[in-house]
């Protein structure tokens, strides 16, 4: 549920610092994903991988960061493997084909970000 802005999940934080892989758990041989904020410009998502999981390769209109909040992920973009862990950031551009694989149980939040032009 968003708040009165339209953006924000009702049940995000506010004000306050908070611990993002805490606020998604891990699932046996599952995706688990919360939606953090959504607009027509932006999205925020959660995820959690169980290791060996992914998603299969696909392309997106926005340009999109991924960053690993814990364990590591073996990313193709563009046909390009990049592995990132912990503390890391990805940008996969828009169009550019990208898939992702979980090569130990994993966290990251996904930020989709759509360019505005005037």
């Amino acid at each position: 549920m968003a708040d009165d802005t339209g953006i924000y999940s009702k049940d995000f934080p506010r004000a306050q610092a908070v611990d993002l892989a805490a606020l998604v758990e891990y699932g046996p041989g599952a995706v688990v994903s919360r939606t953090l904020a959504k607009s027509p410009s932006s999205t925020l998502t959660l995820f959690a991988f169980d290791r060996g999981q992914g998603l299969s390769e696909h392309t997106a209109p926005f340009d999109a960061l991924v960053q690993v909040l814990d364990g590591e992920v073996a990313l193709t973009i563009g046909g390009t493997p990049v592995l990132a862990a912990a503390g890391q950031t990805v940008l996969m551009p828009a169009g550019v084909p990208h898939s992702l694989e979980a090569t130990s149980r994993m966290k990251m939040l996904l930020v989709m970000l759509r360019h505005v032009r005037p």
